[in-house]
């Protein structure tokens, strides 16, 4: 039987019913929960001054604020598939105001960087608004949509950047950052309570797919086994280069013995979860195992190269965004004048240009085939790294935003390409591909930031430029345009048939 219920009609910003209704509510929650995320960033210079903190401990609580969302990531994709979007997302944004008001009225900085690591999972949120725009919308649209929730959302952080200072002045004295950040607490609080009164899983006359088990993701043959469990080492290795950066050879914050024991601990966790990986899978090796039945079969190469292409886009989004000022501050401070404040303001528009590429790069895959754009955008994105590669003082500021424009154009787009693809891999697992794919856009973040600390400038975009035509070449060859259809099986042990295009 053919999925029905799913309204086909055309997408129309403008209305509140149905699954446009859905959709703003979805991409509101991810949006407030970047607010919460990035809450404490464009705050962090009273803050600072309140605790006396330090270069090493402001870096910390930087590096504190991703470290939970790598991990977060998976776990909030098994929780959505398994209980739905509309209860996960309602106790992440509950869940994630009470630590926005212990953060906010934290008395001491080592309450602050327990509270900040905390805080680290609500970047999670992304991933369950990934499902719940995917059960409502079709797959000839799917990519829009997504595209309009991602890029809308992300918005977040720049929403905390212009509101929260003007709360804090508007409050005045030592503690306005306190009540500007308890605001995102309450913000928080009050549309979890929303959301969850507001939204259904999925549309009236449909099924919502759930997986078998939870604790790892479901695989058809050996060969996807082996590559699962490849591909789930670099999330380890990324939380191993943050225990690195804060350890004895860089900040020196932990100790020699506190790094060890976390290097330890992050070896135990990956053993773990391989063995989770067999469990859930471990009917593949069984004496008797026959070949998963062909409708049920997904590749989950599928998954691995939209894991690797997030982490070129979104990965040296992160990156990018985190250098950007200050390179342009150094480039033209001497030869244009440029001020910090200025420096700030050119980079933005690198970040900026996320509220309208990453819905064109899903519509686009909606309209030309999604490995087609995938493929461009990525290709689109080496080149315009390697035009800011050559990016020095000699160059005139607009020429140098041209080049920022090129890239930001491409690396946006990409992303929305990329969870153009993510819903059409396998129902069910919607959450953990979305899961997964976010968490290698943090690992990319990391990745590149490292690069970053050891060579120059010009040398960390060309890298990140060599990375996408790798990544580029992986997809050609292994990524898949969807087609046809998907099937899941009913808890009656029916089939239903899921449209891919």
């Amino acid at each position: 039987m053919t999925t029905t219920g799913v309204d086909s009609s055309k997408i129309n910003l403008f209305a509140f019913t149905g699954k446009m209704k859905i959709l703003h509510m979805s991409w509101l929650a991810f949006f407030i929960s970047f607010v919460v995320w990035f809450n404490f960033a464009p705050l962090m210079a009273s803050i600072r001054e309140t605790f006396g903190l330090s270069d090493q401990e402001v870096k910390l609580l930087l590096i504190l604020n991703v470290a939970l969302t790598i991990p977060a990531r998976i776990i909030i994709g098994m929780l959505v598939d398994k209980y739905g979007p509309k209860i996960t997302f309602s106790v992440l944004l509950a869940a994630a105001s009470a630590f926005c008001f212990l953060f906010a009225f934290a008395d001491s900085f080592e309450k602050l960087a327990i509270y900040r690591f905390m805080l680290g999972f609500v970047g999670a949120g992304f991933v369950i608004g990934i499902r719940l725009v995917s059960e409502w919308f079709p797959a000839r649209q799917v990519g829009t949509a997504e595209g309009i929730y991602g890029g809308w959302g992300n918005f977040g952080s720049a929403g905390a950047a212009i509101a929260l200072p003007t709360i804090a002045l508007w409050v005045g004295g030592d503690d306005g950052w306190r009540w500007a950040v308890a605001t995102t607490g309450i913000l928080a609080l009050v549309f979890s309570f929303i959301f969850y009164f507001s939204v259904s899983n999925n549309p009236k006359g449909t099924t919502y797919f759930r997986p078998k088990n939870l604790g790892a993701m479901e695989v058809t043959s050996k060969g996807d086994f082996y590559l699962y469990c490849l591909m789930t080492a670099p999330l380890y290795l990324a939380l191993g280069v943050l225990a690195w950066k804060i350890g004895p050879s860089n900040l020196s914050i932990f100790t020699e013995i506190e790094t060890s024991v976390i290097y330890l601990s992050l070896l135990v966790m990956y053993a773990y979860q391989v063995l989770q990986i067999y469990r859930i899978n471990k009917g593949l090796f069984a004496a008797d195992a026959k070949p998963v039945a062909e409708i049920h079969r997904y590749k989950f190469r599928q998954v691995a190269v939209l894991d690797l292409a997030y982490m070129v886009t979104f990965g040296s989004e992160l990156a990018v965004i985190s250098m950007l000022p200050l390179f342009f501050f150094d480039t033209f401070r001497e030869t244009a004048n440029l001020s910090i404040a200025q420096a700030a303001l050119v980079a933005s528009v690198f970040a900026g240009l996320n509220l309208i590429m990453r819905p064109a790069g899903g519509m686009l895959s909606d309209i030309f085939g999604r490995k087609k754009t995938l493929t461009i955008t990525l290709a689109g994105l080496a080149i315009g790294y390697f035009m800011m590669s050559q990016i020095d003082a000699s160059w005139s500021i607009p020429a140098a935003i041209g080049a920022v424009i090129l890239a930001s154009v491409f690396v946006n787009a990409g992303n929305g390409a990329v969870y153009a693809v993510v819903p059409l891999v396998k129902r069910r697992l919607t959450g953990q591909v979305a899961g997964m794919a976010g968490a290698f856009g943090n690992v990319g973040g990391v990745i590149f930031l490292t690069i970053l600390s050891f060579v120059s400038s010009q040398t960390f975009f060309i890298t990140i430029a060599c990375a996408a035509i790798a990544v580029l070449f992986i997809t050609l060859f292994a990524l898949e345009e969807p087609g046809g259809f998907m099937y899941e099986e009913n808890e009656d042990g029916s089939i239903e048939k899921i449209e891919l295009h």
